[in-house]
C-alpha cells in the first residue's frame, strides 16, 4: 500500500536547496500541466472514477485536487513575498475533494485552470532574488515555518507525486 499511496516515495526536504535545483523545480512547476494533461487525455468517465489506490481518489479527484493545492502554494508563496512571516491557512484536502466542483466539472477545467496558474507562478519564481527565496511562512496545521526554497521542493514533488498516481494506475489496468 505504502507504493500505491507514495509511488515516488516520501518528500523529504534538504537542509538547502541551489539555484540550479530552484530552476529544476521551477521547471517542473512549468511542466506539470500538460505532463497531466496528457496523462488524462484518452481516459474515458469509467476510468477518470476510478480510485488509483484502494480507498484513494478517483483520477478526477485528483486532478481537481492538483489545481486546489497548488493555488494555495502559489498564494503561500505570495503571502511569504509580502508578508513578515505569514501564517498560512490549511485547508481540508479530504474535504475538499469531494466538494460539488469537483464531483460535477470536468477535469480539462482544473488542467486549464493549472496551466495558467503554473505560468503564473513560474514566471513569479523566476524573478525571486536569493533573499526572496528565504523569506518563510508559519504552517500551523504543522507546526514549522517553511522558506520558499523548501516550499517549491514540496510543490515540484508533490506534482510528481500525483501524476505517478495516475500514471501507476494507467499502467497497472494496461489503459
Amino acid at each position: 500500500m505504502e507504493t500505491l499511496q507514495y509511488p515516488i516515495g516520501r518528500f523529504e526536504a534538504l537542509p538547502d536547496y541551489s539555484p540550479e535545483m530552484l530552476a529544476g523545480f521551477i521547471d517542473d512547476i512549468r511542466e506539470l500541466p500538460t505532463l497531466v494533461e496528457m496523462a488524462v487525455q484518452h481516459l474515458d468517465e469509467y476510468q477518470l472514477q476510478a480510485p488509483y489506490r484502494p480507498e484513494g481518489w478517483t483520477v478526477a479527484q485528483v486532478v481537481h485536487h492538483l489545481a486546489d493545492s497548488h493555488m494555495n502554494g502559489c498564494i503561500r508563496v505570495k503571502l511569504a513575498l509580502t508578508e513578515d512571516e505569514p501564517t498560512i491557512k490549511p485547508y481540508e484536502e479530504a474535504a475538499w475533494a469531494v466538494l460539488p466542483d469537483v464531483a460535477n466539472t470536468p477535469v480539462n477545467v482544473s488542467i486549464t485552470l493549472l496551466h495558467a496558474l503554473h505560468t503564473r507562478w513560474a514566471a513569479l519564481m523566476e524573478g525571486l532574488t536569493d533573499t526572496q527565496w528565504e523569506r518563510t511562512f508559519f504552517h500551523p496545521g504543522q507546526g514549522k515555518v517553511f522558506n520558499l526554497k523548501t516550499h517549491i521542493a514540496n510543490y515540484s514533488w508533490h506534482g510528481k507525486h500525483h501524476l505517478a498516481h495516475i500514471e501507476g494506475l494507467k499502467e497497472r489496468m494496461k489503459w
